[in-house]
């Protein structure tokens, strides 16, 4: 694991903290995916036999002028005996979405002959993840960010003996959440934030790692809040 204390600003908007943007609510009313449908059969099974569903996230306001970038992130559900999934703190010196909390993955080279390979590929060189420590399980609907990438979502089971290498110039430190913590709606907050004249909307779920806050939000926690919404169906 990589660790650097960094003061993060998590955001290329000038004077723009999502940390201390007010709450416009909790989805306390919903309701939190049972813990039997977390466990790794029940996902197999999900995936396997898909429930007809809606995600609730797809676009973020555009905030980058430049054409859209193919890409894949891996969401890595590491099979302890309660399932967390596997998460990264992006080093600062990054050119897009740099100290904040990430999946594993990037844009897609010529080489790669799927969503999948690309996120597999992204998940080694990034974490030093060896792909035959990861069963994938299927793909979330593509989600657009603001900053013009079309992400693909890769969801995969990762064997809980899996050993890291973490690349330093893109990782700066490597964590597990626990899925029943993400897959709970009164861990998800709302916030809105207008920026010359746009108003832009986003999911955070903080965790509190021990003495480190974990501020989940943007694409990352919009790609969990579709994630609940597949396995709440």
């Amino acid at each position: 694991m990589v660790s650097r204390s960094l003061k993060t600003t998590l955001s290329k908007l000038p004077n723009f903290d999502p940390r201390q943007v007010p709450v416009l609510n909790v989805d306390s009313h919903l309701p939190p995916v049972a813990l039997g449908s977390l466990q790794p059969l029940a996902l197999r099974r999900r995936f396997a036999n898909p429930p007809t569903w809606e995600p609730e996230v797809l676009a973020e306001k555009n905030a980058w002028d430049r054409p859209p970038v193919q890409a894949s992130v891996l969401i890595p559900i590491v099979m302890r005996e309660q399932p967390t999934v596997l998460l990264t703190e992006r080093t600062m010196q990054l050119s897009t979405h740099s100290g904040q909390i990430a999946f594993p993955g990037g844009k897609a080279d010529e080489d790669d002959i799927n969503a999948t390979a690309t996120a597999l590929r992204e998940a080694q060189e990034e974490l030093g993840l060896d792909s035959s420590m990861v069963q994938v399980l299927g793909t979330l609907p593509e989600y657009v960010t603001g900053s013009a990438f079309i992400v693909t979502p890769v969801v995969a089971l990762v064997r809980a003996a899996f050993s890291l290498i973490p690349n330093s110039h893109e990782v700066a430190d490597v964590f597990e959440v626990p899925l029943e913590f993400l897959m709970d709606p009164a861990n998800h907050r709302r916030h809105a934030f207008e920026w010359e004249g746009v108003r832009r909307e986003w999911f955070s779920m903080p965790y509190q790692d021990n003495a480190k806050q974990r501020f989940i939000w943007g694409a990352t926690a919009g790609m969990l809040r579709n994630f609940y919404r597949m396995l709440s169906a």
